[in-house]
């Protein structure tokens, strides 16, 4: 047996708005940080504004990421078009990781080793830093908003669901605003130091401190990236429920196995092999089969088409693609 399932539309809705949201904080906050660093010549504040540009660019791959990635099936992809949605998202790990994390290290280090003294505006600074707070934390609690009502709906914890949801662009923007904001307090605290005790070696760290927590965010996103592009299996609770939802079906005498693969953001392959009710010859198999799809079809907003392909030998319903 065969099912495929599409994105649900409102959860696509949803992760496009997040995005959305996100792009706009992210460019404010990017033009309002470049002018202070030019102003106040903070590393930090370079550091906070090299992120905001990172975060900005990395939000169009998001976007593309959400675009090509909730393309249906076709007669070339008979699976969709899901793993997309991983492979941009990569990108933006690697741009954040690059444009973010490798520029805020390289300028703090430069920084503190060339022993720079400036006389900063931190009236300025402060003020930028305070709205980039404002404008992230709007962002960030979108993105919470969105994790916090889908972790219940599935039954799961808010920051295990964060971790791992099968959705890269909703992890993405909850990674990068978290990054965002305890970036920022770090920024504040070392250009706060340096005001405190004239010395720009505290600005310097909170440069490479903040690089330091973007790489640590790059890489967990490139990894999570990695699992999905090379075939992240379903939880236990997933598996579960499949195999439970299976053996609802009247038809269905008993499970074999089930295999589970994520293709897409909220979409699996799933690969069963059952044993049906009574002995049934071959020639009504297909007739059984069919009853079978026009159940699991009934509700479209989890499967979306199913393709049955019976072992008649062995009275066996085969492979079962549900995205």
């Amino acid at each position: 047996m065969k099912s495929s399932s599409t994105t649900p539309a409102g959860a696509e809705t949803e992760s496009l708005r997040t995005v959305v949201i996100a792009f706009g904080a992210n460019l404010g906050v990017a033009i309002a940080k470049t002018v202070a660093a030019v102003i106040t010549g903070s590393a930090s504040m370079v550091a906070e504004a090299s992120h905001s540009w990172a975060d900005t660019g990395n939000e169009i791959f998001l976007l593309v990421a959400n675009k090509r990635g909730s393309r249906g099936p076709d007669d070339r992809r008979p699976l969709g078009y899901g793993r997309e949605a991983y492979f941009w998202s990569t990108l933006a790990a690697v741009g954040l990781f690059v444009a973010g994390a490798a520029v805020s290290i390289w300028h703090g280090i430069t920084s503190l080793l060339a022993g720079e003294s400036s006389s900063e505006n931190y009236t300025v600074a402060y003020v930028v830093l305070a709205l980039a707070f404002v404008l992230e934390g709007i962002s960030f609690l979108q993105s919470v908003r969105q994790i916090r009502g889908e972790a219940a709906e599935y039954e799961k914890d808010f920051f295990d669901y964060a971790l791992e949801t099968s959705d890269p662009t909703l992890r993405a923007v909850f990674a990068e605003d978290s990054a965002a904001l305890i970036g920022i307090v770090i920024a504040a605290a070392g250009i706060g130091l340096h005001q405190l005790t004239g010395s720009s070696a505290y600005d310097a760290v909170g440069s490479i401190l903040v690089g330091v927590l973007l790489a640590v965010v790059a890489f967990v996103l490139i990894d999570r990236n990695r699992r999905f592009l090379t075939g992240e299996p379903g939880s236990r609770a997933l598996w579960n429920a499949v195999v439970e939802r299976i053996e609802q079906l009247p038809e269905v005498a008993s499970v074999r196995f089930v295999r589970i693969e994520f293709v897409g953001p909220k979409q699996i392959l799933l690969v069963a092999s059952v044993d049906l009710v009574g002995d049934s010859v071959e020639s009504s198999i297909a007739h059984t089969l069919r009853r079978l799809e026009r159940e699991l079809e009934t509700n479209k907003a989890v499967v979306d088409a199913v393709l049955t392909v019976a072992e008649p030998d062995e009275g066996d319903v085969g492979p079962t693609p549900s995205h």
